[in-house]
């Protein structure tokens, strides 16, 4: 007995574009891999300006750690989803997204001897924990249960990721520095105000014509002394380097990881060859489909 397939083109186009998609992602992984790879693990100290891979302990920039929206838990990056468990036009439940939100904070990232700052924005963060549970209400009324269960279901499902204060992480992204050495203005008015507590002293020192008050061309030769103090003190006191982690300008991947380096080079080898082996599925897909008669149409 001979099987008509309906619209066997249409099959095979389907196939054969997931073929492309898939090999699309299989060539990008492994790009990912290689780039991984070639890109060395460096202490955050002598990590240079650039595309780097460094690793530590997450620790929150504040000092109090952030709670996260939905369970209050503390930690230095969190993720949230809020859906609901609505029917569509047939009948059929789904469960819609009604509130997303990621979070954007600075945090800390310190290994042995240094420290320097991530900004996650736009990052592929992996989590250390994914807690999903359920309620009644929007926003859940507490944390997740110590046991998720069925009896615990509602019409809201709370879903939220992760990275816990102390959680050792490998972030891979563009190293940026500038030097920390303060506004000059700022440290230039403090000066003036410190030296208008002594008058007489201020008087002794910059009144030129002796009249016992300030003339404007007094008090900017006064104001121009106290920014060449300022500056002077500056260069002879240690310049503090801010060195932050974030999305790299060229487009390479910006990753938050805890699962550290080899194992995050193994995850990428493993989704190349997941794309890859799907790609050969489609492509069979695709071949077989084209063998396929049309089942015929009429009356």
């Amino acid at each position: 007995m001979v099987t008509h397939v309906q619209n066997p083109a249409v099959i095979a186009a389907i196939a054969g574009a997931g073929a492309l998609l898939c090999l699309w992602g299989f060539f990008r992984r492994l790009r990912r891999d290689r780039l991984l790879a070639d890109t060395p693990l460096m202490h955050i100290r002598s990590a240079a300006q650039g595309y780097v891979k460094v690793a530590g302990h997450a620790r929150p920039a504040n000092a109090a750690p952030t709670p996260a929206p939905l369970s209050g838990r503390p930690c230095v990056w969190w993720d949230f989803k809020i859906a609901e468990r609505r029917r569509d036009s047939r009948g059929r439940e789904e469960w819609c997204t009604v509130e997303t939100a990621t979070s954007v904070e600075l945090f800390v990232l310190a290994d042995d001897d240094a420290q320097c700052l991530v900004g996650p924005v736009k990052a592929e963060v992996t989590p250390s924990r994914i807690n999903t549970w359920y309620g009644n209400s929007s926003r859940p009324l507490g944390g997740p249960p110590p046991v998720n269960t069925a009896l615990l279901m509602g019409p809201y499902r709370y879903t939220e990721r992760l990275l816990e204060v102390g959680a050792q992480v490998c972030v891979v992204g563009e190293l940026r520095s500038r030097s920390e050495t303060g506004d000059l203005a700022a440290a230039t008015a403090a000066k003036l105000h410190e030296w208008k507590q002594d008058q007489q002293g201020l008087l002794r020192r910059f009144d030129a014509d002796h009249d016992g008050q300030l003339s404007v061309a007094e008090w900017d030769a006064a104001r121009q002394v106290a920014a060449r103090e300022c500056e002077a003190q500056k260069l002879q006191s240690n310049i503090e380097r801010v060195s932050v982690v974030s999305e790299p300008a060229d487009g390479r991947p910006f990753l938050i990881s805890p699962l550290g380096p080899e194992r995050m080079e193994r995850r990428e080898r493993r989704m190349a060859w997941l794309y890859f082996a799907l790609g050969l599925a489609c492509v069979w897909v695709c071949a077989w489909a084209l063998q396929q008669p049309a089942a015929l149409s009429g009356p």
